[in-house]
């Protein structure tokens, strides 16, 4: 027998509050035990999205509340994720916009948002953080109401409920006076307001498969909303594929309880089902009946605006720190993630040890190289370089739409330095709050590398979000890094006497002791030109002694190269080495001679 269901995601801006409140909303349920112990951030699985306070892949979970079951999704909030977030909305039917009460609607609010609004769904919004000293409840609440404005929201959706929280605390009031102890006000909000799903129990069988994962018990499993039909384990079912259909048998059935998959027998229209049965399942696909087949609309997604080449690591140190090293195992992770993540593209090179990797931006892109870093895996990284294409005979770049909140006295350097970069001003907003928010349209080129300058220029109070804006007729060139690099001679350990020596000449990347190798780039020039230097030589020892020579040498202090840094920082003839302990930067060509003639050849061309 079926029950009550409301599907419905949770949407915000990276950190205002959505895997918090998902915490309590399954606390508050009643989903675990009084004596059960309940990890802080539920949802997010992953070890970055705990360290980066951002959720990056969707996740499912569940709860009961007054008998009726409430499967529940925390979406990404960053529109590099944006893959994510759009396949995850073809499951629900209502959402939930949690807004933070003092930033208000921000720019991946709107990207999420404008997704759910063209879709249909029923939104309830929550502000949350209303115990902030600087929340700004009303203004907020005002700026999400002209946000649906500008996003040509229906009447109907303009006049949305709003639930005001703490999520820290687990408390929800529907006046922000109004005093509460739970979440009570949220939990009859998303039942009154999200409606049942809009489905067929009669008809045939119908599953759009929205994620894929994997069970090492039964193999590839496919999830996605029942939208038609019921499903049993045994049942002879056909998946129909982009270009072939399929027949098959489920060998399992499992439905979410909290976020945990448990094995049924059954189950009906209007669910969330985990299908497993098949080793081919991809995003997209329509699971339905051998009798009736009823192909549903394949995913959509944005395409990518952003891409890499991906190398096998054959640095002199390669294989000295990873345990994945072979192109063969390289690939193996590279198709398995192009498996479940429907926003990456592969494409292949020339060459049979190197791939392009094609994503929505290059945070996306970090996260992936990340993640195979921490699995073992060594690798080499070119510069990231936009997707150009052809509109009607005319070269066209991918486009993004940045919004800026910077305090006033930054906005001069901030936009001078999106002028340089092709950036054109479009809206300007000063509250006389001492902080201004500017809008920019920029070619996606024009961000590579901007991310830690804008940091800078901003003394690290500025905040910055991109929207993709569409491609654009190409708008010229922009100008690189303006310094050059250092690069070492010679295979050994850096010596602090060289270090100190050096450092007139820019600032360092290595710290004293760290293993070199020729090619590898231990700095930055504070001229336009690479400089060839030995980072090894070490003091000669006299019998002569002075007055001042035998000082202790102090060397600046270096911050340590990121991955994010590192591609911000690389120009098109060098490469980013990405190992498991390290990450270091070096030359495409190692060896100086071949440097050169590869310079010349450039020249002449």
């Amino acid at each position: 027998m079926s029950v009550p269901i409301r599907n419905i995601a949770i949407i915000a801006h990276v950190d205002h509050g959505k895997t918090t409140l998902v915490d309590h909303l399954l606390r508050q349920s009643g989903t675990f035990r009084s004596n059960e112990t309940m990890t802080e951030r539920y949802m997010d699985s992953m070890d970055l999205e705990k360290e980066r306070g951002i959720t990056i892949a969707a996740k499912n979970a569940s709860f009961n509340y007054k008998g009726i079951k409430v499967n529940i999704v925390d979406t990404p909030g960053h529109s590099d994720f944006g893959g994510e977030v759009e396949r995850i909305l073809n499951m629900v039917s209502g959402c939930l916009l949690l807004v933070d009460a003092s930033e208000g609607p921000l720019p991946q609010t709107r990207f999420v948002l404008k997704k759910a609004l063209e879709k249909n769904l029923k939104i309830v919004v929550c502000i949350n953080k209303i115990d902030r000293p600087d929340a700004r409840i009303q203004e907020v609440h005002n700026e999400i109401f002209n946000l649906f404005i500008d996003l040509d929201a229906t009447e109907e959706q303009c006049d949305f409920k709003t639930i005001y929280a703490i999520a820290r605390e687990g408390k929800a009031f529907l006046d922000p006076e109004d005093k509460s102890k739970d979440l009570t006000p949220l939990f009859e909000a998303i039942i009154a307001i999200i409606p049942p799903p809009d489905i067929d129990p009669k008809g045939s069988l119908q599953i759009l498969v929205s994620n894929v994962s994997y069970n090492d018990y039964v193999g590839r499993l496919a999830v996605g909303r029942i939208e038609a039909g019921s499903i049993k384990v045994g049942d002879d079912l056909l998946a129909l594929q982009e270009n072939k259909q399929t027949k098959f048998k489920v060998k399992a059935l499992f439905s979410y309880k909290a976020s945990e998959q448990i094995q049924v027998q059954e189950l009906h229209a209007g669910d969330i089902a985990v299908v497993a049965g098949f080793e081919d399942f991809f995003i997209g696909d329509t699971l339905t009946s051998m009798l009736e087949p009823r192909p549903l609309p394949r995913i959509i997604v944005e395409e990518p605006t952003v891409g890499i080449i991906v190398m096998v690591n054959d640095s002199p140190f390669g294989g000295r720190e990873g345990t994945n090293v072979t192109s063969r195992k390289i690939k193996d992770r590279l198709d398995k993630e192009l498996l479940h993540n429907v926003a990456l593209r592969m494409e292949k090179t020339s060459a049979t040890d190197s791939w392009k990797i094609l994503g929505r931006g290059e945070l996306q892109l970090c996260i992936l190289l990340e993640q195979m870093r921490r699995e073992g895996y060594e690798l080499l990284v070119s510069k990231p370089q936009a997707l150009y294409k052809k509109i009607d005979n005319v070269l066209c770049e991918p486009m993004e739409h940045i919004t800026v909140d910077v305090a006033e006295e930054f906005t001069g350097i901030v936009t001078q330095k999106m002028g340089s970069r092709r950036g054109i001003l479009t809206n300007m907003i000063n509250k006389g709050s001492g902080r201004a928010r500017l809008e920019f349209k920029i070619p996606s080129r024009g961000l590579f590398g901007y991310r830690s300058e804008f940091l800078t220029d901003t003394k690290g109070t500025g905040l910055i979000n991109t929207e993709f804006a569409g491609y654009e007729p190409y708008k010229g060139d922009i100008g690189g890094r303006t310094t050059g690099a250092l690069v070492s001679d010679r295979m050994g350990k850096a010596n602090p006497y060289a270090l100190y020596h050096l450092e007139a000449r820019g600032r360092h990347f290595i710290i004293p002791n760290t293993a070199v190798y020729e090619g590898m780039i231990i700095g930055e020039n504070a001229k336009s030109t690479d400089m060839v230097v030995n980072v090894c030589k070490e003091k000669k020892l006299t019998n002569h002694r002075a007055s001042g020579s035998e000082e202790a040498i102090r060397l600046t202090s270096i911050k340590a190269m990121t991955l994010e840094d590192g591609l911000d920082w690389i120009s098109d003839d060098e490469l980013l080495e990405v190992t498991p302990q390290n990450i270091r930067i070096r030359c495409r060509h190692l060896d100086i001679h071949k440097r050169k003639r590869s310079s010349v050849s450039a020249d002449n061309d």
